[in-house]
């Protein structure tokens, strides 16, 4: 595989990953795929009309690329950065309308857990769309959701899942404001602060720094704790800062001395992606309110908060009976009327079950497990190559999450634009050679792998060889390459 040409139709681009380490997710998407391309063959049509449906979706490849920038807003920023028109995608690959094969790094911004049609989750979405389900009900209890709930707390841990309430949402931002309406109503206060955008210091600190001001210092007067402390354990969108487990320890230390809620978002990092089942995890502690998004919905959109039923159980403003968080002093258990957030679509039935189906996954093959081992390795490659070039600052990450920082040729992230525009070019670099990488950080220079727990080995070797291949490329380019190669200033 590593050494497939750029956009490649071999087979060794990889079409699945694996169900457990080393074991094959079967090929009941490979056998669709030859069926529906090879039913000319078998109806004795010929090889030329075999072909057609390549060449028509090579047409439509040519037409969609054309009318996207006509049709939708610049801030469709993927369609712009990556210009490709998928028409199948399997485990960790990707085609193209032009027939080109990549593989898949990005996973939906860290949403594929299975990477691309999974049999077990498509097999769990057929099972509702063939029993005649509904498909939409509010947040009304039904089987499917009930057996998400049921899943989704055998992975808690027992301290609090067996307090928990859970409370689906739409997606986007609105599980963050649900915990955030949450613990403002269960203690009263309403300053709810998050750990700055800094990176996170190795050791922990007493006060800060925070957005919204530090605690009060032991026996300071005139200012009331806060509402919750709100923590991500690896900061994605900042650039991939992973919190010290001794810093997450303290904070959950200092939260309980003051009765304020931590509420930690494993909306990118939950599910396995960091080698825990949650993140949070590897510090130890629990927390009092999860916001969980993305790695849950299987691949469909589903978003969700999970509390200590100490927290209360009022229902929010907007529920369906008109009564706000003070007008209702009580809600039904995890996943009843009123537990859940305001939203037309919170109650999406193809969502639950293929989330329910990916939590077992990840559960049952100890797939968490598998991006530890493999995530470990992953790094201990990038951090290699980061100490080859000086284009290269620091490597980040915590198992299958990663990010490359680009650094101007000062050796400095902070040049404006510079960085940048390396990271960019690295991402187009990798693009030719058939690998979908992402570029995140408040300064665009973050250059960020997601693959999916079900890579092999064997792929993420593809993987890292491609970006080998494409940071080469991109710095043999610069004005100053001969003082970036081999510039020696050590790993990161």
């Amino acid at each position: 595989m590593a050494g497939a040409p750029c956009g490649s139709r071999a087979a060794g681009c990889g079409d699945a990953g694996p169900e457990a380490v080393g074991k094959p997710a079967g090929d009941g998407s490979a056998r669709t795929h030859a069926a529906r391309e090879g039913i000319a063959r078998e109806s004795g049509a010929g090889e030329g009309a075999a072909r057609e449906p390549m060449a028509r979706e090579s047409g439509a490849y040519e037409g969609a690329s054309r009318r996207q920038p006509v049709r939708e807003p610049a801030a469709r920023t993927y369609a712009r950065a990556l210009p490709v028109v998928p028409v199948r995608a399997r485990g960790l690959t990707i085609e193209g309308a032009d027939g080109r094969r990549y593989l898949d790094c990005v996973s939906g911004g860290g949403t594929l857990a299975l990477g691309h049609n999974h049999p077990v989750v498509l097999e769990a979405i057929r099972a509702v769309l063939d029993s005649g389900a509904p498909l939409h009900v509010m947040d009304l209890t039904t089987p499917v959701e009930d057996a998400f709930v049921t899943e989704l707390l055998r992975t808690l841990p027992p301290e609090l899942a067996g307090h928990a309430r859970v409370r689906f949402c739409p997606t986007g931002t609105d599980p963050v404001a649900s915990a955030v309406s949450l613990v403002r109503a269960a203690t009263g206060r309403s300053r709810v602060i998050t750990v700055a955008d800094e990176p996170f210091p190795d050791e922990p600190f007493p006060d800060g720094p925070f957005h919204d001001g530090p605690f009060p210092r032991d026996g300071e007067a005139g200012q009331e704790p806060p509402a919750g402390l709100l923590l991500e354990p690896v900061r994605s969108e900042a650039g991939v800062f992973p919190a010290a487990d001794a810093l997450v320890r303290h904070l959950r230390a200092r939260t309980a001395e003051q009765a304020v809620p931590l509420v930690v978002d494993e909306t990118g990092t939950g599910v396995g992606r960091t080698g825990a089942y949650w993140a949070f995890e590897h510090s130890g502690v629990t927390p009092d309110v999860l916001i969980l998004a993305k790695a849950i919905g299987g691949s469909l959109p589903l978003a969700a908060v999970v509390h200590h039923e100490d927290l209360g159980e009022t229902g929010e403003p907007g529920d369906s009976d008109g009564a706000g968080a003070a007008g209702r002093p009580a809600s039904p258990p995890a996943g009843g009327p009123g537990a859940s957030g305001t939203g037309a679509f919170r109650g999406n039935q193809l969502a639950l079950a293929a989330g329910a189906a990916t939590l077992a996954h990840v559960r049952e093959h100890r797939l968490a497990e598998h991006a530890a081992a493999l995530g470990g390795r992953m790094l201990t490659r990038l951090r290699a190559l980061a100490a080859e070039f000086a284009c290269l600052g620091d490597v980040r990450g915590r198992g299958l999450m990663a990010g490359i920082e680009l650094t101007a040729p000062d050796g400095t992230p902070g040049t404006p634009g510079t960085a940048a525009r390396l990271a960019a070019a690295v991402r187009r670099e990798c693009l030719r050679r058939g690998l979908i990488v992402d570029v995140t950080g408040p300064g665009a220079n973050v250059v960020r792998l997601l693959p999916p727990l079900i890579v092999t080995e064997e792929q993420m070797s593809a993987v890292l060889d491609r970006l080998a291949e494409a940071v080469r490329a991109v710095d043999r380019h610069r004005p100053d390459s001969t003082a970036a190669i081999r510039a020696g200033h050590g790993p990161r």
